[in-house]
Formats: C-alpha cells, structure tokens, sequence
C-alpha cells in the first residue's frame, strides 16, 4: 500500500462476499473446545443450522486451509490454531480498542481500501476494519499495485473520523507507520524496522509494509479517513522483479508469524496512536519525534525526488506538519507528494 493522498471522489464500487460469520464462529467454538472431540449436533445448536450445513461449512474451513480432523458420524477438532483474520478470532484481543466491534472479513476483494471507502463514504461507524486474505486490485500511493498473496500477509483498513483539519492527514500516515513498528518490536524485539517516509516500512533495506491513507474532506474538516496497511508477513518467495525492493518478515527472520497476533498488535497500537493525537496536545510532536528516530533516511541521506521535474539533495529532517525537507544547492525543499528514492 502508498501514504497519505486525498481520494478521488469517486471509486470504482467493488463487488466482494463478506466472509460468511458462521466460519469464524465455528473456529472460536473448535478452539474454546480444544481439548475435546465437539459433535456436529452441538456445533449446529450454536450456530442455529442443520448438521448437514455443518458438515458443508467444516469442508469450506478445510478449503481455506484450517486444518480439522474428524467426520459427521464423529465430530470435529483442530488439529492446529488456525492463522486466519476472523472477527471471531481477533474481537476478543481487541476488546479495549475502537477496532473490536465492526470486524468485516473477505477471503478475496479487490482492494480493501477500496472497500473501507465506499463504506465510509455509506456511513460506516469509526473503527470499522476491513480484512482480506487476499487482494486482487491491492492499491500504494501513487497508482502502484500491491503484491497481495492469500493467506500470507496482513491487507487491512480502517475507517477513522477525527475532529482534525484536512492536514493532519499526513500527521496520521506517519503514526500508522510508528504504530507498525511498535507491533513488530513487540512480537520480535530482535526485527528493527526502518520508517521510509512518508509511508514505506522497510528491514534489511527492503519494504515490507506500505501505508495508503486516503481521505474525504471538507475545507476545514475530515469527514473520514481511511488508512490502509499492507504487511508482508510469511511470504516465502516474490515475483522475480520485486525480489530486489520486497521482503517479508518470514524471509527477514526465518521463521513464520502469527497474523492474528501481529494483527492485534497492530490495531492496538494504532489505537493507541489515534487516541493520544486525538486527546494530547503534544502527540503531534511526539509522532513527529519518534519517526525521525525509527528512521534511517529523513536526515542526512542522499535522495532524488520525482516531484516538479525531480531534484536531488540531502534529506534534512521534518516540518512541523510532516513533510520532509531537502537541502538542495538552491536552499531547503519540502516535498510534499513525490517519490523520494534513496541513493
């Protein structure tokens, strides 16, 4: 995904199937049950359907790759914790967050971004999430696709609606950015991701996260926003012309991850981020500070940037509003939407 940018007026309405809940409430009634054989008779009790639905929704579990041992003449067990955004999944690790109560999960959309912003756009409340296991149109800053394999990465939005100014848009890019940084510290303190502004997160000098907040706005006021995320997070391999500038943090640590708990890591922290901008009056600064310090590249770096026919300079930190300046022999830049690309 890309950062901060104001949203054509008009998207293009995407038809996706929501997942159906029955899935997830299935999986948080096998896992509430682990130690234990659970019969199709019960588990149709709890959810209000037949066996025989049952047995059909444990076969499409199995298709997504939830690994359940078992027969309707026998009942049914995981045999391993299940790594899918589920509501039923996350709800319960997010239950002191804005996040917890409008979870909306999708097996296969175009762009969830996309989804978050028609939603919005129909009154959809603060806090409402969108999850995809996998993103057929996934969109970064710019115009660029997003790299967006099933089941592999995290391809999340979010709707907020703050009492800001339209300029503070930036503001909360760059906290998204530290709010994905807290999460991966938190699972693996070993992992030191590296801020790229404005909405780049890299390790070992490759990106394996990128921000696309897009916003709809009245002069004075944000009417919402959306900020999207897109991790990658145990993806083993990338299409042969990403493989110079991607990453995952499987291929950066050699090890898998938990989606589901880097996916509440990070929504907790996001909520964390939004609620002191909102609430305190020094949060502008504080965001401010601490991306610069989780950044390698806002000062003292080389760059080109491709903005009113492209110059070059040295990166010289940022603005009080959040974009970065550039020392070029003509004076300090501040570059406000082009690519800045490390030399």
């Amino acid at each position: 995904m890309g950062a901060a940018s104001n949203a054509p007026g008009k998207l293009a309405t995407q038809t996706a199937t929501q997942t159906d809940v029955r899935l997830g409430r299935i999986v948080r009634l096998l896992i509430d049950n682990a130690t234990v054989v659970v019969s199709g008779t019960k588990i149709a009790a709890e959810i209000g359907t037949s066996r025989s639905e049952v047995w059909r929704l444990i076969q499409q579990l199995r298709d997504l790759g939830v690994d359940i041992a078992g027969l309707p003449s026998t009942g049914y067990s995981l045999k391993s914790m299940p790594d899918l955004l589920l509501p039923d999944m996350l709800a319960p690790l997010l239950q002191s967050t804005i996040f917890a109560k409008h979870i909306h999960h999708y097996y296969k959309i175009g762009s969830t971004n996309t989804a978050a912003m028609e939603a919005a756009s129909a009154g959809a409340p603060e806090g409402s999430v969108f999850l995809a296991e996998q993103q057929t149109a996934g969109r970064g800053r710019g115009g660029h696709q997003w790299h967006s394999a099933r089941s592999a990465g995290i391809y999340c939005s979010v709707i907020l609606r703050p009492l800001l100014p339209p300029s503070n848009a930036l503001i909360l890019s760059l906290a998204a950015g530290l709010a994905v940084h807290s999460a991966v510290q938190q699972l693996d303190s070993r992992v030191t991701p590296d801020l790229k502004w404005p909405n780049d997160v890299l390790v070992d000098a490759k990106k394996f996260c990128g921000i696309l907040t897009e916003m709809n706005a009245e002069v004075t006021r944000v009417r919402y926003v959306v900020v999207g995320i897109g991790i990658n997070v145990n993806q083993a391999t990338f299409p042969a012309d990403l493989q110079p500038l991607a990453t995952s943090l499987r291929l950066a640590t050699d090890s898998e991850w938990s989606r589901v708990e880097l996916c509440s890591a990070l929504l907790k922290s996001l909520d964390r981020e939004y609620r002191q901008l909102l609430d305190q009056k020094n949060a502008r600064n504080s965001i401010l500070e601490r991306f610069q310090e989780r950044s390698s590249s806002v000062r003292g770096r080389p760059v080109e940037v491709d903005e009113n026919g492209g110059f070059e300079g040295v990166t010289e930190g940022l603005d009080a509003s959040g974009f970065l300046q550039v020392r070029t022999p003509d004076g300090i830049r501040t570059v406000l939407s082009g690519t800045v690309r490390l030399k």
